[in-house]
């Protein structure tokens, strides 16, 4: 696969494959200066008959990922929208205390919310950006008019589904061509279904060092290579996993409670989130909505082009 010419290049050929009509939207990399030296990048797309508009719905996406995880998902939207790099990943900087949880990212996300908005917008998380997505809700409702959290709750197990992908980025730390990512990513039941798929996933998800070889951008893959390298080391960050991961719940859940714009969850039937898993969530959060959607867990590539439309109409827009 070449390079192509820019990172929204594929735009058009996403809209053909999802069936998608109309023109294609505008998009711009955004990038944030954060007090401590850090950076927060985001993709910005404007549609084709409002190219000034200011976003209505920004997305955050899970672990692992980057913004462009949602461009069909917004080619389906049809709205001027805002997709954040999450810290750790896609363009945005790494964390030298690697303490990627919902309630240390929202501040840097309720920052670029704030300076690339105009309006309380429609927040959309999926998986770890659906626990940011509420954490910022929670702590900024000035931002946010309506919360969708797409298959994750507080008390989803963390050894359960997402098991697999730590495997896949537990390998080398680089490689010699994108070529071998996309070869990986297919031997693990992943990249969307296709080969093409997955080049365009890999393409976003990799850069290439001065050296020639390839690496993922987002910290994850680094961290679970160290942890693999290692059993001790991998044994201490399981207890340290298991010790902490009640005590992040609850706080999953606080963040949830102090929610008071409104909120639905919308899960897979195929995903990370049991029966039980919504059935708490339904206790705990008993005013929100909870949709289930013929999907497994990242919801935005498999059924990209409902998401949107749903998206759509809970934006208020026709």
């Amino acid at each position: 696969m070449s390079d192509p010419t820019d990172e929204f290049s594929f735009l058009p050929e996403q809209a053909a494959e999802a069936g998608i009509d109309g023109p294609t939207p505008r998009g711009e990399r955004l990038t944030l200066a954060l007090p401590d030296g850090r950076t927060l990048s985001a993709l910005r797309y404007a549609t084709a008959d409002a190219p000034d508009a200011a976003p209505v719905v920004t997305f955050l996406h899970g672990a692992g990922l980057n913004a462009h995880t949602w461009d069909t998902t917004i080619l389906a939207l049809g709205l001027p929208a805002l997709a954040i790099d999450l810290p750790g990943h896609g363009d945005s900087s790494w964390r030298d205390d690697i303490a990627y949880i919902a309630r240390v990212l929202a501040p840097d996300v309720a920052a670029g919310i704030e300076a690339w908005t105009d309006r309380p917008q429609l927040l959309v998380g999926q998986s770890l950006g659906g626990l940011t997505a509420a954490a910022v809700a929670a702590s900024r409702p000035d931002l946010v008019r309506e919360l969708v959290i797409i298959d994750i709750t507080p008390g989803v197990d963390p050894n359960a589904g997402p098991t697999q992908i730590r495997d896949f980025f537990a390998g080398p730390v680089d490689w010699a061509s994108r070529d071998e990512l996309v070869d990986r990513a297919l031997a693990f039941g992943l990249g969307g279904g296709t080969r093409r798929k997955a080049e365009r996933g890999v393409y976003f998800n990799s850069r290439v060092r001065p050296d020639g070889r390839v690496e993922w951008k987002h910290h994850f893959a680094h961290l679970a290579n160290a942890a693999s390298a290692s059993p001790a080391a991998a044994a201490q960050a399981s207890a340290q996993q298991d010790a902490v991961g009640s005590v992040l719940g609850e706080s999953g859940w606080e963040d949830l409670a102090a929610v008071s714009a409104s909120t639905t969850l919308l899960r897979g039937d195929r995903g990370y989130v049991t029966d039980a898993d919504a059935a708490e969530f339904v206790r705990r959060v008993p005013e929100a909505s909870v949709v289930v959607v013929p999907s497994g867990h990242n919801v935005q590539e498999e059924i990209p082009t409902e998401l949107g439309e749903r998206l759509r109409t809970l934006a208020g827009a026709s």
